[in-house]
């Protein structure tokens, strides 16, 4: 049998509250939420809207009016879920399902979907559970039946046969100290790994940037692999390391992470925490920005703002990737060019055409490079803690044992010269 016979007919809306004063632009928010909804397989979204709303209904978030206006939308167009670009109370939703007779998610809802569909490593699937038992804690969810799905999934977008989900407050927090012990194991595991590589004398760079910029198609051309890289949403949820060598420059590890958005759920920051660590650790961090979206300025914000949020310093030294510049009309490509070339840290560059890649690269090399520097310390005996942790951080190029102690030399950053004077 056909597949597309079993995809479920969605919908998307994206409520305008004129009440709420951080709102994004409707345009681009509901062609991001219908991206968002085009990344799970299993859906065929076959129709989109805008609802101004001068505030939220409590209990069924639109008015009366609204409602049955679009309960004739969605009957008319055989629609099975409705994806709702927001967050939905647990009575919102079980209003408007009963309203519509329809299966409803909310923005936080779908993205858990999303995740699921996607998280490969052990520590990215435990994250997501943990994530969607958060949520589902709030309201238990009942399964629907009726919508087929081809693999796993949290049971938001159910499939036949599949038990109802019934399990109270306490399963559910019984189960989160379950998933929390096995987490805890793997983030050790991690801790353990990132400590292996400490000790390897690759600097570690992380491309972060906001969902969809071209990281991972980055990625693949500056290390060959093949990570999954689609026009999609979220199409990398775990993060990948990968060695490069740089042109007359060091070896690297290269990090490709889950790309940011706005609104993330609170629930999700949570669980990606661990993952995006990679992060704090790396010795250069490159923003990939998609120069091409016409809100590639309001994203940028985003990222900083989740990077501050991870404790990121937005002093710290990094480079900014203007992506995508295939894709700018080439009456503004121009202007786009001599502003990246203006700044000193950033570069544009088209990962698909490989234009601006070697200047990107050779960045790359000089803000590492241009960190460490060489030094000759002098070491009495009785400093064996010092010398100890010289050779922990691989930074001993050369060592003499003289009459009264050692003489080393030692390349290290600035940064790591303060860390030994305050040893």
């Amino acid at each position: 049998m056909d597949h597309d016979a079993h995809r479920t007919r969605a919908w998307v809306l994206h409520p305008e509250l004129k009440s709420d004063q951080d709102r994004r632009a409707p345009e681009p928010a509901l062609a991001e939420a219908v991206a968002l909804a085009a990344a799970l397989p299993d859906l065929d979204v076959v129709g989109s809207g805008i609802v101004r709303l001068a505030r939220a209904h409590p209990g069924h978030l639109f008015g009366t009016g609204k409602i049955d206006e679009l309960a004739d939308t969605l009957k008319a167009g055989e629609i099975e879920l409705v994806l709702i670009d927001g967050a939905l109370s647990p009575v919102q939703q079980r209003n408007l399902e009963k309203a519509w007779k329809v299966k409803i998610l909310d923005r936080t809802g779908l993205i858990l979907e999303i995740f699921s569909d996607r998280a490969r490593t052990r520590e990215g699937v435990l994250q997501v559970e943990m994530a969607a038992l958060s949520y589902q804690r709030t309201r238990l969810v009942r399964a629907w039946t009726h919508l087929e799905r081809q693999r796993g999934g949290l049971g938001f977008v159910g499939g036949p046969g599949e038990t109802q989900i019934e399990a109270d407050r306490r399963a559910i927090d019984e189960q989160l100290v379950r998933l929390r012990r096995q987490l805890d194991k793997v983030v050790k595991t991690r801790a353990l790994h990132r400590a292996a590589r400490a000790k390897v004398p690759f600097p570690i760079v992380a491309l972060v940037g906001y969902t969809n910029a071209g990281k991972s198609t980055l990625f693949n051309r500056l290390t060959g692999a093949e990570v999954m890289a689609e026009d999609m949403l979220f199409a990398t949820l775990d993060p990948t390391m990968r060695r490069v060598s740089l042109p007359d420059g060091p070896e690297v590890i290269l990090s490709d992470t889950v790309g940011f958005i706005s609104d993330l759920p609170t629930e999700l920051v949570a669980a990606f925490r661990a993952t995006l660590e990679e992060v704090l650790g790396a010795d250069l961090i490159c923003h990939v920005r998609d120069i091409s979206h016409a809100e590639t300025d309001a994203q940028a914000q985003n990222v900083e703002t989740i990077l501050a949020s991870l404790g990121v310093d937005p002093e710290r030294d990094g480079i900014e990737v203007w992506n995508k510049t295939d894709l700018v009309a080439p009456g503004e490509r121009e202007a786009v060019l001599a502003r990246a070339a203006r700044d000193p840290k950033v570069f544009a560059i088209s990962a698909v055409t490989g234009d601006g890649i070697d200047g990107l690269l050779v960045a790359i090399a000089e803000a590492l490079q241009g960190a460490r520097s060489t030094a000759h310390l002098h070491l009495r005996f009785d400093q064996g803690k010092a010398r100890a942790w010289l050779f922990a951080q691989d930074l001993v190029r050369d060592e003499a044992q003289t009459e009264d102690g050692f003489d080393i030399t030692v390349h290290w950053t600035a940064k790591q010269a303060a860390r030994f004077e305050n040893l």
